[in-house]
């Protein structure tokens, strides 16, 4: 790209000696600076226009053209080309400033409602992804929070219903709602509803479609701390949500579908029942991954749903960073590397007794062959 521009103006020069006087080489003078005007600086496009007229000019002269009418008229076209080029070229730049500082203020939104959990809470390893769908973007309906509250580690996955603005305003509340609630809430359970009471309050504030058809599928979920045997268990509130996987340290796997299938949160008016946690217990070396439908749902290019239980059983990961990195490859080989929805992806990692601090390390000088 950055040759080309004075590869035009090459050619040109080479056209014209190489032709009668009569054939001209303006059309491609006059490319040259517009071609520069989008991709390069305002320098840049300036001195590409001043040397596409000091070419045109310096070749009338060459064949002795230089007193006629349309040389004038070549001229002026190759400035005023030019001229517009400077003009295109300044109003792209100023719209990628613009564009820089709207991603700046996308990702300050991103890290403010869904900010990066820590890599150890309350002795567990965590690790988090969120993988847009669509290009550029950095937030969307799928949403995770981590807590570490009085009752032990407590989060949420959760995709609320819809796309732009207002599904990320129902994140907002979602889980603006859980870190209230995690902390002052001594059962699971009313977690669950402090989430289905902020969400209807959403819902009576809103108008239109979003008032009477919002919801949120969520799975809530509650790790107590070890007790004086060292186990340690994990209660499950889900609301129908796709089910979390408990990947073990020898590569077995589970699948925590709930015993009785609930609404999503958002829906109290159709039915109500009381929120069941469930408990299974969490052994070491263990990893719980929790992930929104963007994940079960991405489909090749047969429409084949990505199954990540039987592509992760049998597999061993180091921790739960690892099992993310391999995870999100693996979707888009799956799917060729589109997606239709958003993703988010949440593990967390019990440390088997004697297993070392995670540590993230680069050599500095490779190995030896």
């Amino acid at each position: 790209m950055r040759a080309l521009p004075p590869l035009v103006i090459l050619g040109g020069v080479v056209f014209d000696v190489a032709t009668p006087p009569e054939y001209t080489a303006a059309p491609l003078f006059s490319a040259a600076p517009l071609i520069a005007a989008p991709f390069f600086s305002t320098l840049t496009t300036l001195l590409t226009g001043i040397a596409a007229v000091l070419a045109s000019i310096g070749l009338h002269v060459y064949n002795g053209t230089a007193d006629r009418i349309p040389t004038l008229t070549e001229t002026l076209t190759v400035v005023t080309v030019s001229a517009l080029a400077l003009l295109i070229n300044r109003v792209v730049r100023r719209s990628g400033e613009r564009l820089a500082s709207a991603r700046v203020i996308a990702e300050t939104a991103q890290k403010a409602v869904l900010p990066t959990p820590a890599e150890r809470i309350g002795g567990l390893q965590c690790a988090a992804r969120y993988e847009a769908a669509q290009a550029d973007a950095f937030i969307g309906g799928d949403l995770f929070a981590v807590q570490d509250t009085p009752h032990g580690v407590r989060l949420v996955v959760g995709d609320v219903r819809g796309k732009g603005m207002d599904a990320v305003e129902a994140v907002a509340v979602v889980i603006g709602a859980f870190r209230e609630a995690a902390e002052q809430e001594r059962s699971l359970e009313g977690v669950a509803q402090r989430l289905e009471r902020a969400l209807a309050r959403e819902g009576t504030r809103r108008h239109g479609f979003d008032a009477f058809e919002g919801f949120t599928t969520a799975v809530l979920a509650e790790i107590a701390r070890a007790d004086g045997a060292g186990k340690r268990s994990v209660r499950i509130v889900n609301r129908g949500h796709p089910p979390p996987l408990l990947l073990y340290v020898d590569g077995g796997l589970d699948v925590l579908d709930p015993a009785e299938p609930a609404l999503p949160l958002g829906m109290g008016e159709l039915a109500a029942w009381p929120d069941r946690a469930e408990e299974r217990p969490y052994p070491p070396g263990a990893t719980l991954l929790f992930y929104t439908d963007g994940l079960s749902e991405a489909r090749d290019a047969e429409g084949v749903f990505y199954d990540p239980a039987s592509r992760l059983a049998g597999r061993i990961f180091p921790g739960p960073e690892e099992l993310l990195d391999a995870l999100v490859d693996d979707v888009r080989l799956h799917t060729g590397g589109g997606s239709t929805d958003d993703m988010a992806l949440l593990a967390l990692s019990r440390p088997a007794a004697g297993q070392p601090e995670r540590r993230r390390t680069m050599p500095v000088v490779p190995p030896a062959a």
